[in-house]
């Protein structure tokens, strides 16, 4: 998930449906899901709007409705997606727990969430499938951006406790998951390999965290 290396003009995707009786929750959730399975397998461009209210039992005015266009459909399946895997209370602000313990299981999820089948596939057509930049702005807003904001926040949390030094806290997300993807997860995008076992993933994770602490602890 690493950045991409020009910033470009965020895109405003944060106009809601016009107001009027209150949706349907049961709706929302199913035009969610059918999002996320579809974008997945056929990337933005392979996926239309009727085929994702067919498949999610829905009418296209009720898609419509919800999401106003498939530009904000996209962004909030990736959105969701990355939230199922890291919510915001693995990002603590309240400094509860170790901090070790803290990195740790930001970072055991950070990894289940970038070497799922979901992910690895949506990676690769980014990779490959689409030639739309802004169909990548909007995957790299909705998803990476997200996570290394929330991690921004709770590194400078434990800095104001004096549990971490971080003389560049605006590189410092960007190094920490990179740090965990490593050569593995370019392995698995390639096929190369397959996701390693659990004892490998723990040592990697922990040489990550043991690494990234001695780089940042106080002196």
């Amino acid at each position: 998930m690493s950045k991409p290396a020009a910033a470009s003009k965020p895109l405003d995707r944060s106009k809601n449906p016009s107001p009027g009786r209150p949706k349907d929750l049961t709706k929302r959730a199913a035009i969610l899901e059918a999002a996320k399975q579809l974008f997945t397998l056929h990337g933005y461009d392979g996926v239309s709007m009727d085929q994702i209210a067919n498949e999610a039992g829905v009418s296209k005015l009720t898609v419509y409705s919800h999401f106003g266009d498939k530009d904000a459909l996209f962004m909030e399946a990736i959105r969701v997606k990355c939230e199922e895997q890291m919510p915001a209370d693995l990002f603590p602000a309240d400094l509860k727990g170790p901090l070790r313990v803290q990195l740790t299981r930001i970072a055991q999820a950070f990894f289940a969430l970038i070497t799922s089948d979901e992910a690895l596939s949506m990676h690769r057509m980014m990779l490959t499938q689409s030639s739309d930049m802004r169909v990548r702005q909007m995957f790299w807003q909705a998803g990476p951006q997200r996570v290394q904001e929330a991690f921004n926040e709770f590194l400078q949390a434990r800095m104001a406790a004096g549990e971490l030094v971080v003389p560049d806290i605006a590189r410092a997300p960007s190094q920490f998951f990179c740090l965990l993807k490593g050569q593995l997860h370019m392995q698995m995008v390639s096929g190369l390999c397959a996701r390693p076992g659990k004892r490998e993933i723990d040592a990697h994770i922990d040489a990550t965290v043991d690494l990234f602490l001695r780089a940042h602890e106080p002196r």
